[in-house]
C-alpha cells in the first residue's frame, strides 16, 4: 500500500484483491441498515468462537467497525499510535489476515465505512489530519489537514462525499472531501464533540455528544442558527449519542454513569436515564453504548470486575436483560461495533490491540 508503511512485514496484495473483488460486486447489492427484530437474533447464543479473536493493533484500540459488506467479515480499527489496522476474520490457515499500516501521525478518532462506498474509508486523528483510504488508487490519500484537533467524523447516509468534523472546542466543520476547505463552520458546543451521527430515516437530523456534558439533536435545515431540537444533560462528560435503526430513539453514554435513552416524541421530549457503570480511567477507550439491530436494546461494555464484558440493556424494561459472556475475554471492551448487515455479529476491541467477535 502507498503512503502508508506497515508495522509488519506482510505481503498486502490479498487484502487489495479481495476489497475491489467485494467493491465489484457491491453495485450488484441492495444494502439496508438492518432489519432482524430481536426476537429473531437470540443473544444468548451469541459466543467468541476459537478463531474469532486477534490480537489486531499493538496498542489501545480506539475505533472499530466492520467492513459493510455481506461478502466478507472484515474489521477497520484504529488506535492511540495512528495505525490503521485490517483483519480478515475468516481468513484461511494460508492467510494471517492481520494487516496494520500508519497513515497517521496520532491517536486515532474515527473510521467511516460507508455500504454506498466501500471502495473509499475515511479516518481522522488527534493531530487533526483526515485521510482516505481509496482502494483504487491504493493509498491512504491526505484530504484534509484542519489547524484543530479532530475528536470525531460523521458521514452523512446520503452524501458519500460529505464528512463532518468535531472539533475541540465545540466546533463541527463541514468538509466535502473532493474540496481542500470546509464549506462551513459552526459552533455547537463549548468542548469537544465526541460523536456524530445522522438519522437512519431522516437525513435532516444530526446528533452531537460533547465533553461539555451534553448531547443534542439538530435539524441541518436550521443548524445555521445554532438552535438544537433536544439538549440532553449529563453530569459528566458525554462519550456517544447515536440514533437507533428506526430513527426514533437517542442513546447517549456518559461517564456520569448513567446512559441516557431519548424517545421520539415532539421533538424527542421523552427522556430516561439508565443507570450503568460507564467510567473508564485514562489508559482505556471511553465507553460508548451502541445499537443492535433493531431499537429494542443497547449494547454497552460492562467496566466491572468479574462479570461478563457486554452488557444488553432493553429499551423496554431499561434494564440489563442479558450479559454477552465469553472465556477469551478478561478485559473491558470499550469499543463495539454491530454488524449491520450481519444480525448477531459484534465486535469488541480493548486497550490492549485485541479484538474479539462474538456471533451466532
Amino acid at each position: 500500500m502507498k503512503d502508508a508503511s506497515t508495522s509488519f512485514l506482510v505481503d498486502d496484495r490479498k487484502l487489495v484483491k479481495d476489497i475491489k473483488d467485494v467493491c465489484a460486486k457491491a453495485n450488484d447489492q441492495v444494502v439496508t441498515r438492518g432489519t432482524a427484530s430481536y426476537a429473531s437474533v437470540d443473544v444468548e447464543s451469541m459466543k467468541v468462537k476459537d478463531k474469532n479473536f486477534a490480537r489486531v493493533l499493538p496498542s489501545k484500540v480506539t475505533e472499530v467497525k466492520f467492513y459493510r459488506t455481506t461478502e466478507m467479515r472484515m474489521l477497520v480499527t484504529g488506535n492511540d499510535c495512528g495505525n490503521i489496522g485490517f483483519w480478515k476474520i475468516d481468513s484461511d490457515e494460508d492467510e494471517n489476515g492481520i494487516y496494520v499500516y500508519q497513515p497517521h501521525p496520532a491517536f486515532i478518532t474515527g473510521i467511516s465505512v460507508q455500504s454506498s462506498s466501500l471502495s473509499k474509508i475515511i479516518s481522522s486523528c488527534r493531530d487533526g489530519y483526515l485521510r482516505v483510504f481509496d482502494i483504487e488508487k491504493e493509498s491512504f490519500d491526505l484530504a484534509y489537514n484542519s489547524d484543530y484537533p479532530i475528536f470525531s467524523i460523521g458521514r452523512p447516509n446520503d452524501d458519500v462525499n460529505c464528512v463532518y468534523l468535531g472539533e475541540d472546542r465545540g466546533g463541527v466543520s463541514i468538509l466535502d472531501i473532493r474540496m481542500s476547505k470546509p464549506s462551513k463552520s459552526l459552533s455547537l458546543h463549548y468542548n469537544s464533540v465526541n460523536t456524530i451521527d445522522f438519522n437512519p430515516q431522516d437525513p435532516n437530523l444530526m446528533s452531537t455528544s460533547s465533553s461539555d456534558k451534553t448531547a443534542c439533536i439538530w435539524d441541518l435545515r436550521n443548524i445555521d442558527r445554532n438552535v438544537f431540537i433536544k439538549e440532553v444533560k449529563h453530569q459528566n462528560k458525554v462519550n456517544s449519542a447515536y440514533f437507533s435503526p428506526s430513527g426514533s430513539l437517542l442513546a447517549t453514554t456518559s461517564m456520569d454513569n448513567n446512559l441516557g435513552l431519548i424517545v421520539s416524541g415532539t421533538s424527542y421530549d421523552v427522556e430516561y436515564m439508565i443507570s450503568h457503570s460507564s467510567n473508564t480511567p485514562r489508559f482505556l477507550s471511553t465507553v460508548r453504548g451502541i445499537w443492535g439491530w433493531d431499537d429494542s436494546f443497547i449494547m454497552v461494555a460492562n467496566t466491572k470486575k468479574g462479570e461478563g464484558p457486554i452488557n444488553i440493556i432493553s429499551t423496554d424494561t431499561k434494564t440489563i436483560s442479558h450479559t454477552l459472556e465469553s472465556e477469551h475475554v478478561n478485559t473491558i471492551p470499550c469499543r463495539l461495533d454491530a454488524h449491520p448487515l450481519m444480525p448477531g455479529v459484534v465486535a469488541g476491541a480493548t486497550s490492549g490491540g485485541r479484538v474479539y467477535v462474538w456471533d451466532i
